[in-house]
């Protein structure tokens, strides 16, 4: 950990390749139908909690009133601010950000773990407005084939204990099916070798044969009610 943060070893040491990977990701749009749905962001102050080099940044801005990133990576903050929209420092524990400021906060592959993000979860509950919603969005770990590779490089993670973590505390549950498209397979090979140990990424590298990967993820939904509670979406 770096000052309370978990490193997020692809992003910070390939920040190059993670683009690309962030390129192929998600090609039909299925996370964003999906969060419009559970979430619509339009004409709302949205904060990007943990938003890396910002790439999902303009994505919102072009429906938002605002849209703020918050990252801890120093290089990170740089590069997403090159992007054009506002970034600031900080962690999940310790939003830079006034109460009641955000209508809509979005977490995306930060939040693996479930036990332990606590604080931000309560960060959260401060910057948004009463009806704001927080939302989750994260790698679904119990379906195959991403999860099984995923799995088998953090035994010590349990999905499903994740899973039961945030439904324990009124967030709704929603899986996405989505597909990962690379341009050329030297792409797809240099993103599982970022992604996954050797040993793993030879495994996912031999099961796919072509330029696409079937991937899986969660989305959490929890919203602000008047009295300050955040409820299940």
């Amino acid at each position: 950990m770096t000052g309370g943060t978990i490193p997020s070893p692809n992003l910070w040491n390939w920040p190059e390749v993670y683009e690309r990977e962030n390129r192929a990701q998600d090609v039909d749009g299925a996370i964003w139908d999906a969060l419009r749905e559970e979430a619509p962001w339009a004409g709302a102050d949205v904060v990007d909690v943990g938003c890396g080099d910002g790439f999902h940044l303009p994505h919102f801005a072009r429906e938002a009133a605002s849209v703020v990133g918050v990252e801890p990576h120093p290089p990170l903050v740089r590069r997403a601010r090159e992007r054009g929209l506002p970034v600031v420092r900080g962690g999940a524990a310790a939003l830079p950000l006034p109460d009641a400021s955000a209508d809509l906060v979005h977490a995306r592959t930060a939040y693996f773990f479930g036990p332990g993000c606590e604080p931000g979860i309560e960060e959260a509950e401060r910057v948004l407005r009463p009806g704001g919603a927080l939302a989750i969005v994260d790698l679904d770990a119990t379906q195959a084939p991403y999860g099984d590779w995923m799995r088998a490089d953090i035994p010590h993670y349990d999905p499903v204990r994740a899973e039961r973590f945030f439904v324990r505390r009124g967030f709704s549950l929603r899986r996405i099916a989505t597909r990962w498209t690379f341009e050329d397979r030297a792409t797809l090979e240099e993103v599982l070798r970022i992604e996954f140990s050797r040993a793993v990424a030879d495994r996912a590298i031999a099961a796919t044969p072509g330029l696409t990967v079937p991937v899986a993820y969660r989305l959490h939904v929890r919203r602000r009610g008047a009295t300050g509670r955040l409820s299940r979406a």
